[in-house]
């Protein structure tokens, strides 16, 4: 059965609070101590060693660092698994011939920790941790399936419980039959080949001034302080809300996308690539010219805003539970340029957002668009058209 990740808000107390983040420390601290012992193993022996090596060596450890017997074993278990699991990755890479990325040091951005089989349950709306207690959860929705691992992990000031439970599935049937094409834009989110529009929310650019004021506020404090800290989380809280509403704006749509058509269709475009820095210009004596890099940089600030990609992930995974739902992609080559009713090609610049041809075709670019990328699942091939 497939394996469901579901996440819910923990509302721990103080005491609670504080257990959480010094059992986080220490799981760091380990990890660190495992990387490290491995660097030292490989360069006095030239050989490497492996988890169960290490995972021998806990009981001397809990001897020696006695906090550690206030951790649940197989939480410490974990932590030596993540590390036997970066390793392995990173000789994967290595052998593939990709870049390697040799395992790092964790800092601040070790965030989380797992019960991986035992030392949780919930009861009575609490979830039951050991070594820490019971810490109040907000369920609210109900657990599908059974619970396999028991992932804490903190975000910001604030910590999650994430459930990886093995659900049964259930094809669900659209409501039609139909293929939509979906043109993804900045000015609009998206817009679909029968004519209807998702608006951009654009959570990031409403809260830009905020950001802007918080960010200046905690360059002023002072390295160390108990202000800095302060604003420091209240930066984070920022960019958390702007998150969850992009999130929680994609996954309702996405939703709608796939309980409503059999076929969704989305152009293959790269938003990195798209979002990439302008190239800077230099003229014959080396003086660097204007390349626009003001404009292309407020473009590339409403591309990561949009959430393309999280957009087309969402669908993709709601259409993979659904059964008869399936996402495809395909090549967004001339589908701005191409008059949908009869392919004639009509060169348009990026100001000109509306397309009108001799044949009668009257319509919004993006919706003119979307029909070719649709018309292009179909078996209708663009390319030719513009061949001849």
């Amino acid at each position: 059965m497939p394996l469901k990740t579901l996440k819910y808000r923990l509302l721990p107390t103080r005491k609670q609070a504080e257990a959480l983040e010094w059992t986080l420390r220490r799981c760091k601290e380990l990890y660190n101590a495992a990387l490290q012992e491995r660097r030292e193993i490989y360069t006095y022996t030239g050989k490497g060693t492996n988890y169960n090596a290490q995972a021998n060596q806990l009981p001397e450890i809990k001897e020696i660092r006695e906090e550690y017997k206030e951790i649940h074993s197989q939480v410490l278990q974990d932590v030596l698994r993540r590390v036997d699991k970066a390793f392995k990755d990173f000789f994967r890479r290595v052998k593939n011939g990709e870049t390697p990325g040799y395992p790092r040091f964790q800092g601040n951005h070790y965030d989380s920790f797992c019960y991986p089989q035992s030392g949780f349950s919930l009861e009575q709306g609490k979830l039951a941790l050991s070594k820490i207690g019971h810490v109040k959860i907000n369920l609210h929705r109900p657990i599908q399936g059974w619970v396999k691992t028991c992932t804490i992990k903190r975000e910001g000031e604030c910590w999650y419980v994430c459930f990886a439970c093995e659900v049964e599935t259930f094809k669900r049937t659209p409501y039609t039959d139909e293929a939509v094409g979906i043109d993804l834009g900045v000015s609009k989110l998206a817009t679909l080949s029968t004519g209807d529009v998702i608006e951009n929310p654009r959570p990031y650019r409403k809260a830009e001034k905020k950001l802007a004021k918080a960010q200046q506020a905690l360059s002023r404090k002072k390295r160390g302080s108990n202000r800095r800290k302060k604003a420091v989380q209240r930066v984070a809280r920022l960019h958390r809300k702007v998150r969850s509403q992009r999130n929680d704006y994609l996954h309702q749509w996405s939703r709608r996308l796939v309980n409503t058509y059999e076929t969704i269709v989305f152009e293959d475009i790269a938003p990195s690539n798209l979002s990439r820095r302008a190239k800077p210009k230099q003229d014959e004596d080396g003086k660097y010219l204007p390349n626009g890099a003001n404009a292309k940089s407020g473009l590339n600030k409403s591309i990561v805003d949009a959430g393309w990609s999280m957009l087309i992930t969402f669908c993709q995974y709601k259409a993979e539970e659904a059964g008869t739902v399936q996402v495809v992609k395909v090549d967004p080559k001339y589908t701005s340029q191409v008059c949908s009713g009869c392919g004639t090609v009509r060169k348009k610049t990026l100001s000109e957002r509306w397309h009108s041809c001799e044949c009668g075709c009257e319509l919004d670019r993006d919706h003119n668009a979307a029909i070719n990328i649709k018309n292009l699942w179909l078996g209708r091939s663009l390319q030719e058209v513009k061949a001849s």
